[in-house]
């Protein structure tokens, strides 16, 4: 599938931010911010999971903007405790809503980035079809206390085997998250989709496509 690729510097709260736009030459039907995993542990937007979850967002029609969170990459500023990164994917989706204003969208991310996604979700009133999909939440790690108010439809990924998200325990939190919601395994050796990578693009190309 023929797409257009353009490497952009967008505005951010600590300076610029460095993004990848991908679109394909038809005109796209909704559009997706795909946020990275930590930018402590070597996440970067080039991660295999995310530009699955791009792709596949891509595929289903989607103009679709990766980027770096400050002090990863060439994008300016440091790391803030996920608070600032926050406000990073904000400002990287007012972008892409500003370039789409009349389209629906979607807020992806992977591990660090689907909290991120989340907790960006939870801010959300736009009155146009959002979707929110978490892709290896990270539950070991940081807290919920907003997710009541996360009450946007959210789609969760997560392998079967994710040192970070046992299933037992994600199971029992995901019963105490507001509707709608959906939650769908996925048979993996680890956190990061190994041997199942290509399941994972087919799982969320049909949550982009619903």
């Amino acid at each position: 599938m023929a797409r257009r690729i353009e490497t952009l510097h967008i505005d951010g709260p600590a300076g610029k931010l460095e993004a990848l736009f991908e679109v394909n030459e038809e005109a796209p039907n909704h559009v997706c911010l795909v946020c990275h995993p930590h930018p402590l542990f070597q996440g970067t937007m080039h991660n295999k999971v995310v530009y699955r979850t791009a792709r596949a967002f891509r595929s289903s029609g989607a103009a679709v903007l990766r980027f770096n969170f400050r002090g990863v990459g060439s994008s300016e500023g440091v790391y803030d405790n996920g608070a600032g990164e926050v406000e990073d994917a904000r400002a990287c989706l007012v972008w892409l809503r500003g370039r789409y204003p009349d389209l629906p969208y979607s807020v992806a991310g992977f591990s660090f980035g689907s909290r991120v996604a989340l907790q960006l979700g939870s801010t959300l009133t736009e009155p146009l079809p959002v979707r929110l999909v978490p892709v290896g939440f990270p539950i070991t790690r940081g807290n919920f206390d907003y997710m009541p108010q996360c009450t946007l439809p959210k789609y969760f990924v997560i392998s079967t085997n994710d040192e970070f998200c046992p299933r037992a325990a994600m199971e029992a939190l995901y019963a105490t998250f507001p509707e709608p919601k959906s939650l769908q395994w996925i048979e993996s050796k680890d956190h990061f989709f190994v041997d199942a990578l290509d399941q994972l693009e087919s799982t969320v190309l049909a949550i982009a496509k619903s």
